[in-house]
């Protein structure tokens, strides 16, 4: 088991990602932006950028699965995202099953009254803050 405080989510996509923090204490994560990509490449400036303010201990990435458990077309591309931010910044780094969370993301902003606009109000991070959740709560207390 790894000792840590801060962890950053990644909701990967090939046009934006989600970016979230959560913290071991709480175990509760709030999004913090979304960084554009071309064809799944971020802006790695903005990436370090992030990594410099929040100092996480870890990284947790999202795995895109498909509704049976199987890896999909995404996968993998999240997986090697996975895999740079590692060797990028010499975090350990973490998948996690992803599935429904944009649909969880898009209906609780539909609840704050949102009917549309996902570009110009995405929900990646807010995706990302989920997925990092999801992996918070399956972790052992600190």
């Amino acid at each position: 088991m790894i000792a840590w405080k801060i962890a950053l989510g990644f909701d990967y996509g090939t046009r934006q990602i989600g970016v979230a923090v959560g913290q071991a204490v709480t175990r509760q994560a709030r999004e913090l932006c979304v960084i554009k990509a071309q064809n799944g490449v971020p802006d790695w400036q903005r990436v370090e950028a992030l990594f410099d303010e929040w100092q996480p201990d870890l990284v947790v990435v999202g795995l895109p699965l498909n509704m049976d458990g199987t890896p999909s077309d995404m996968s993998a591309r999240a997986e090697k995202f996975a895999r740079r931010l590692s060797g990028r910044f010499g975090k350990p780094v973490f998948t996690h099953d992803e599935r429904l969370t944009t649909f969880e993301a898009k209906g609780h902003r539909l609840r704050q009254g949102q009917r549309d606009g996902y570009r110009e109000r995405p929900v990646d991070a807010l995706a990302a803050a989920l997925l990092l959740e999801g992996w918070l709560a399956q972790q052992p207390a600190p």
